[in-house]
């Protein structure tokens, strides 16, 4: 796990380029803090920060083929590196570490950009080709790890893990994106392409990138649609006992391939399905005591300590409970917002967890995020299901008794101005999926922003590469699918990286694996999801591993007590956020229309609405972040 970055210029010198990398690879340096390199090729400077994970005495990057014709930097970890060694070794490939990396390295020398779907693992590289004066850049298939690009006037390229670490490099400025304001207020987060500058693009799940002579020309790669839709060279199971032996066997050779490391290895446990089922399979498979962190709080209604307490003595786990109060959260809030480099409206319970995590001993740590992308544990899968079947009828319904409707909802809850867009907009399979993840309604945008600000509904980015793919799907399959390219992708596995690499921890994703999500999209729907029993295939796969008492008990998302801390320890931050000064600084908001929003909030009891306003706040306190200008 490393921080990367480059910068290609056909017209600026190495030693400008080397500075600028230098600069960038400083303000990573939470991400790799064991190693740091510079390295220059003819137009090409690429720089990293390295966490070793595998052999750690060697790895050093940039690391350069034997003939001096490649060059590549790499943030993640390749899970099938010794496999596709031995594959390389064979084609006359000679190895001198033991690291994924080196792999890596000849696999592009060898494939280019057909090395990327052999590829086990998550990733974010970038290989410069000497003899071509190419670059490479590309992420994994789901987007766990990030990369970030921008075009410099000249026809040069910065590239980084980080915005931030982009900022530092002094060769761009931070002019915010208002387009991106409003996709973040629409979807929790700027959805890839786009991020919050001007000028600056993030590569899109399963992106592959060539820079040659000025240009950029961005595709997805082949393979990158096999995560999401049946594919050939699976074999469907006949059975659902079939089915949940196969699962078991796949749950089973994902958790081994993910917990390999040359140093120490834990994980996150709640008091649900998901982590609690990772940890059992670890367990099962690791031998040794597994050493496994959780987020508890004081306000009982929310805590899932005691559960997860007695998940961990069920396991044997060496278990690590941190009670995490609002008023940490306030005192912290300075700290945490720094650490963004893009609003968020999530990720403070995976900063703490790292953080414990990190001071816990362990250098990775596993998480049971992506089970309900998988297995269908979001309401949004039922609310799928149900809006797809009525919507014929609403669409055959004539026109101005629509249009009374939706003008009437517009002036409703949220819930009403939800599903009033969702009916406007839901003209495919994918978009009905996707619209299930809007935040703020249309009509509620309007009044926040300016009118320059208040930009025309677009849809999210997947939309069109989704409905290529799957325009003929089962709902299920394009809900999930939705899922995985939507908010997990944009939100849970952003917010992951940039949480956990922040306290130096790389966080790995079993559930997110390429083999398993494979098979699963392979396989019949009714075996995979039952509506009655959300997420049983999975239990099924595990029971005998799992606590007794986690089988009766009743399903609820982790969430932090902000609605109580907004209240109260909070307060005071969020006062001064939606103060007029600071609500009026970036000129991108209707300063008295968000200061009612903010009081309708203290006003009332509703128990949602606060999601909302606190994403509002992180944004309104991230435009307010100073970052030079640099011509």
């Amino acid at each position: 796990m490393c921080g990367i970055a480059g910068y290609i210029s056909l017209t600026h010198p190495s030693d400008l380029r080397v500075a600028a990398v230098e600069r960038m690879n400083a303000a990573m340096v939470h991400r790799g803090p064991d190693d740091v390199g510079v390295e220059s090729r003819g137009e090409a400077t690429l720089g990293m920060r390295r966490l070793a994970i595998f052999d750690p005495a060697h790895g050093h990057q940039p690391m350069s083929t034997p003939d001096g014709r490649w060059h590549v930097v790499f943030n993640g970890a390749i899970y099938n590196f010794r496999a596709l060694r031995i594959e390389l070794t064979a084609l006359g490939h000679t190895f001198k570490t033991e690291c994924d990396t080196e792999v890596l390295l000849a696999a592009i020398a060898q494939w280019e950009c057909d090395a990327l779907p052999r590829l086990r693992g998550m990733f974010a590289v970038a290989a410069w080709d000497a003899q071509a004066r190419s670059l490479l850049l590309a992420r994994d298939a789901f987007g766990i790890k990030p990369l970030y690009v921008h075009t410099t006037p000249d026809g040069g390229l910065l590239f980084a893990s980080e915005l931030n670490a982009l900022i530092a490099s002094g060769r761009m400025s931070a002019e915010i994106d208002p387009r991106a304001v409003s996709d973040y207020l629409a979807w929790l987060s700027v959805p890839a392409p786009r991020t919050i500058y001007r000028n600056v693009q993030s590569l899109r799940a399963g992106d592959c990138a060539v820079w040659r002579d000025g240009r950029l020309t961005v595709s997805a790669y082949n393979g990158a649609n096999e995560l999401v839709a049946p594919t050939a060279g699976f074999t469907p199971a006949h059975s659902r006992e079939e089915f949940t032996a196969g699962l078991r066997a796949q749950l089973e050779d994902t958790v081994r391939a993910h917990i390999v490391a040359d140093v120490p290895v834990g994980a996150f446990l709640s008091g649900g399905l998901d982590s609690t089922a990772l940890v059992a399979l670890m367990t099962r498979l690791g031998g040794a005591r597994l050493k496994t962190f959780s987020i508890g709080f004081d306000e009982a209604g929310y805590s899932e300590a005691e559960a997860a307490a007695s998940n961990a003595r069920h396991l044997g786990a060496d278990h690590h409970a941190t009670v995490l109060t609002g008023e940490r959260l306030a005192d912290d809030i300075d700290t945490v917002l720094a650490t963004l480099d893009q609003p968020t409206g999530d990720g403070i319970n995976t900063y703490y967890a790292s953080q414990a995590a990190r001071a816990g001993g362990v250098t990775v740590a596993l998480s049971g995020l992506g089970a309900d992308e998988l297995f269908g544990g979001y309401p949004s899968f039922g609310n799928t299901v149900r809006l797809t079947r009525w919507l014929p009828a609403w669409r055959v319904m004539p026109g101005p008794i629509r249009n009374a409707i939706l003008s009437r909802w517009d002036r409703g809850d949220t819930r009403l101005r939800k599903l009033a867009d969702t009916l406007r907009h839901a003209d495919s399979p994918a978009a009905l999926a996707l619209l299930q993840r809007r935040v703020f309604a249309e009509s509620t945008l309007r009044s926040l922003l300016t009118p320059e600000a208040a930009l025309a509904y677009a849809p999210h980015p997947e939309t069109a590469r989704l409905d290529a793919v799957l325009h003929d799907a089962d709902v299920f399959f394009v809900t999930s699918a939705a899922e995985m390219r939507g908010y997990m992708a944009d939100v849970l596995l952003r917010d992951s990286d940039v949480m956990s690499m922040r306290h130096s921890l790389e966080l790995r994703v079993p559930f997110v694996d390429r083999p398993l999500v494979c098979w699963l999209a392979n396989q019949p729907v009714a075996f995979r999801y039952t509506p009655s029993r959300p997420k049983s295939a999975l239990i099924d796969a595990v029971r005998d591993l799992l606590p007794p008492e986690l089988l009766t008990r009743k399903k609820r998302g982790f969430t932090l007590p902000y609605a109580v801390w907004m209240r109260g320890p909070l307060r005071p931050f969020l006062e001064d956020t939606f103060s007029s000064a600071s609500v009026g600084r970036s000129g991108l908001f209707d300063a008295a229309a968000v200061q009612a929003y903010w009081q309708r909030f203290l006003a009332g009891n509703d128990t949602i609405e606060w999601s909302r306003v606190w994403s509002l706040a992180i944004l309104v306190a991230f435009l307010n972040r100073r970052h030079p200008a640099i011509a």
